[in-house]
């Protein structure tokens, strides 16, 4: 998933589109995560742009896409620092 937004709501805190898979993952502000698949790139763009994130998922993306929960994607390094950090001293 790409570079996740900050959405700046008191419902949504941040979003990620990924193009090439048309899924929208969306972290609210409870801790939640969901992933809309087959969201087309310009109902992603719109969201970003909107005066009020938290009005257009619930008006053009709750209901109209399926979805997915989950966590968010771990990071490339995520295995390296958790390697390091559980590491046996030399």
């Amino acid at each position: 998933m790409p570079a996740r937004k900050p959405l700046h709501t008191t419902k949504l805190k941040s979003a990620g589109y990924d193009e090439a898979a048309q899924a929208l993952e969306i972290e609210f502000a409870s801790g939640e995560f969901k992933v809309y698949r087959h969201v087309p790139p310009e109902v992603a763009r719109r969201l970003f742009s909107s005066p009020n994130p938290a009005a257009y998922w619930e008006d053009r993306i709750a209901e109209e896409y399926p979805v997915d929960r989950g966590a968010p994607a771990a990071s490339a390094d995520a295995a390296a620092k958790l390697d390091a950090l559980f590491r046996k001293p030399d």
